[in-house]
């Protein structure tokens, strides 16, 4: 089981070449209600990209710099975060985007109030919003410590959770909705990270697209390097470069004598602004 995200225990109930580009308006298309009217150009990356529990070392980074990966998703904050952080710096994150690696900021926000977990921050519907928000305020505070500039995304880690419960699922969308809504009023792209079974599935499946996120991370375990042959959902969602998928977990890999157990990602998707 893979152990850096929030519930280690209740992640599987509902189960379970490099290349960049900078696009001025990618993206911007699938996300409604942006509230700012001027945004810095889109950084995209496509190909491969590792997640895992600690950013690893600036020595272990540089090593794995072999073109498998180009990559690689840090955990920049949030109460449920699972793992420690001591490498996770200002300096760390400009040294690794120097060596040529592209980041993917993620953070732990608080979660559904019918998750079979024991995390320590959950929203209730009465609080969804108002947590979205500051949740949303935090994570921007976050990524600006450590150097990720406006204009970069922040996806939102949200594990598995029960769909077909209607409340605890219109308490998630409201608390989504109000994370995406702060995001973007302080010119940060938004994303979610979630299952394809769960989480990500309401996302893509909501009939109300207001204040959605305008990148979908899904996670579908199925070894399959793509985001477009095993999509789930309505093939025109999630078009021009908003699309990651979690392919592969608990990969223990060995490069350059440094050993990582990671999650494995096809991305067609923003990545962080650095300066």
């Amino acid at each position: 089981m893979s152990r850096h995200r929030l519930s280690k225990r209740g992640r599987y109930i509902a189960w379970a070449t490099t290349g960049v580009v900078v696009v001025a308006g990618a993206g911007v298309a699938a996300q409604t209600s942006m509230a700012a009217t001027s945004w810095p150009a889109q950084k995209t990356y496509m190909g491969r990209a590792f997640d895992t529990c600690t950013a690893p070392s600036l020595a272990a980074m540089k090593a794995w710099k072999t073109g498998f990966y180009g990559a690689a998703a840090v955990y920049i904050g949030g109460r449920n975060r699972g793992c420690a952080q001591p490498n996770l710096t200002a300096s760390w994150v400009k040294s690794v985007n120097a060596a040529g690696w592209k980041l993917i900021p993620l953070y732990v926000g608080a979660q559904p109030p019918c998750q079979a977990s024991r995390n320590p921050e959950r929203f209730t519907a009465s609080t969804a919003a108002s947590l979205g928000a500051s949740n949303a305020k935090d994570a921007v505070a976050k990524a600006a410590a450590l150097g990720i500039k406006p204009g970069s995304p922040i996806y939102l880690n949200m594990e598995s959770y029960d769909i077909t419960n209607k409340a605890c699922n219109d308490a998630t969308l409201k608390y989504v909705r109000s994370f995406t809504k702060t995001l973007r009023a302080k010119t940060y792209r938004a994303g979610l990270y979630g299952f394809s079974s769960s989480s990500a599935k309401a996302i893509a499946t909501a009939k109300d697209r207001t204040d959605l996120p305008g990148n979908l991370w899904y996670v579908l375990w199925d070894k399959k390097n793509t985001t477009t042959a095993d999509w789930p959902w309505d093939p025109k969602l999630y078009t021009n470069h908003s699309r990651a998928h979690q392919y592969m977990v608990n990969s223990k890999e060995t490069r350059g004598g440094h050993t990582i157990t990671v999650d494995r990602n096809a991305w067609d998707a923003p990545v962080a602004l650095i300066g």
